[in-house]
């Protein structure tokens, strides 16, 4: 999953929950889902376990995060109780293939290769990389970086992208991990950081002085909810229910309480 070893090992999300739900999920035929669905009340979801914000395991042992929050909208507007399995990156889409669960909400990013075994809904989460940096430094495109400090974690996809777009007289420094360039941005050692707004969030989680606000937008990759081929009608459910959502401000919700930002307006 991406961004998996942000903030270090989360070796209890999976222990608590690989031998909960996941391990008892029925098998399901996978055609006319939405009918299944609406004549027994329940949505069964994939739900990462180990990626916060995105979905991991809260105080009470429960499963918390962006995703899941998302996934209980999605069943609460489908008149279904949600049953959240969760998932790790390598079996979440085997698990919707063999129909042990009817959607898959896991922070999924959409490729070529993915879209030959499943179908993918409209964008409902967003997940990029940019510049953050202090509400009181200004940077609105790679130009405004020249004269200025900015860490990256090295090897990154945000540090091979942002080498593209900046000159040399940027002051790039890089750091081998996450944490690293974490604590060179809030030590001030760096005035802004290239990350991801999951790395961002997990800054704001700490409620520092220094807060990582979006500068631009360096590679935008957004989520989407997964489903199996020939779902037609689940597939227009799932896309009502998501557009219903932005429109709402629920999405948008969503998005301040666990990523610490709004929806992107392209999302």
């Amino acid at each position: 999953m991406r961004f998996a070893k942000i903030l270090g090992a989360l070796g209890l999300a999976t222990a608590v929950l690989a031998g909960g739900l996941a391990a008892t999920a029925p098998t399901y035929a996978k055609a006319d889902a939405l009918e299944r669905i609406a004549k027994e009340k329940v949505l069964r979801v994939a739900v990462p376990q180990d990626f916060p914000p995105f979905g991991s395991v809260g105080t009470d042992l429960k499963p918390v995060g962006y995703d899941i929050d998302a996934a209980t909208l999605i069943a609460k507007e489908m008149g279904a109780k949600v049953e959240l399995v969760p998932v790790t990156s390598t079996n979440r889409i085997p698990y919707l293939t063999t129909g042990k669960v009817d959607l898959v909400i896991s922070s999924l990013g959409k490729n070529a290769e993915r879209e030959k075994v499943i179908d993918f809904s409209t964008a409902y989460a967003p997940f990029y990389n940019g510049v953050f940096g202090p509400d009181d430094i200004k940077a609105e495109k790679p130009e405004d970086l020249d004269g200025k400090t900015v860490g990256v974690t090295r090897g990154s996809v945000e540090d091979i992208e942002l080498s593209k777009i900046v000159s040399d007289k940027v002051t790039v420094r890089r750091y081998e991990d996450n944490n690293g360039t974490i604590s060179a941005f809030l030590s001030g050692q760096v005035q802004l950081v290239a990350t991801g707004n999951v790395v961002a969030a997990a800054i704001f989680e700490r409620n520092p002085p220094r807060q990582p606000i979006m500068k631009f937008l360096i590679k935008n990759s957004p989520c989407f909810v997964g489903l199996n081929k020939n779902e037609g009608p689940l597939m227009e459910k799932v896309n009502a229910i998501i557009a219903k959502a932005k429109d709402d401000g629920s999405l948008n919700a969503i998005a301040k309480k666990w990523l610490h930002a709004p929806l992107l307006k392209d999302l």
